[in-house]
């Protein structure tokens, strides 16, 4: 009998040691999820929308020289730019194709990241008139107002003539005013599993 009764217990010890094994091991995996739900608590997607959109037209007046000719208010989904190029041919720009010229030119890509650096870097090239344009709204230029006045500081010369700048104001601003900036914090956070919140707002 002795015998059976020491098996016993060691079998009983075995079983203690490997429930409180499991439940140390449970109880560390559930503080991991929460340290990570933690760190990602303050992360969020932004996402940028435009109820209005334009269609800018440019003209290329001499090698690298470009001047905006035209624009016209149209639906977001048809914006972008139609750019006439001084050896005759044209190309047309999508919103997503201008911005990556924006974002890739050194001139415009300082503005957008340190506007206090861009007067000494500036020149009269196609991304510049991509940015100064009504489209710039929609290639991540600021409608801060602290940023207005760098409008007509810099926007007006990348027009043909005054009166097409002037023609356009109220296109700039429909474009400016019906931008919708929404953030919304990532499923993978802490908040997937409820659900993530998120706002809207427009500026």
């Amino acid at each position: 009998m002795t015998p059976l009764r020491k098996h016993a217990v060691l079998r009983r010890v075995k079983d203690i040691t490997l429930s409180t094994t499991l439940s140390l091991a449970l109880l560390n995996g559930s503080v991991l999820l929460q340290s990570c739900g933690n760190n990602q608590s303050d992360d969020y997607e932004t996402e940028t929308r435009f109820g209005k959109g334009v269609r800018t037209y440019i003209t290329e007046t001499a090698p690298g020289n470009f001047k905006i000719t035209d624009e016209v208010q149209a639906d977001p989904t048809q914006a972008g730019a139609i750019v006439s190029y001084y050896d005759g041919h044209r190309d047309t720009l999508s919103v997503e194709a201008a911005k990556r010229l924006v974002e890739s030119d050194e001139s415009t890509h300082t503005y957008l990241h340190n506007p206090g650096a861009y007067r000494t870097h500036h020149h009269n090239g196609l991304a510049n008139a991509l940015l100064w344009g009504s489209l710039g709204y929609m290639l991540g230029r600021s409608t801060a107002p602290q940023y207005r006045d760098d409008e007509r500081r810099y926007g007006s010369r990348f027009y043909t003539n005054p009166s097409v700048y002037e023609r356009s104001h109220q296109i700039r601003e429909n474009v400016r005013t019906s931008r919708v900036v929404r953030t919304s914090r990532p499923s993978r956070g802490r908040s997937g599993f409820f659900g993530g919140r998120s706002r809207g707002f427009s500026s």
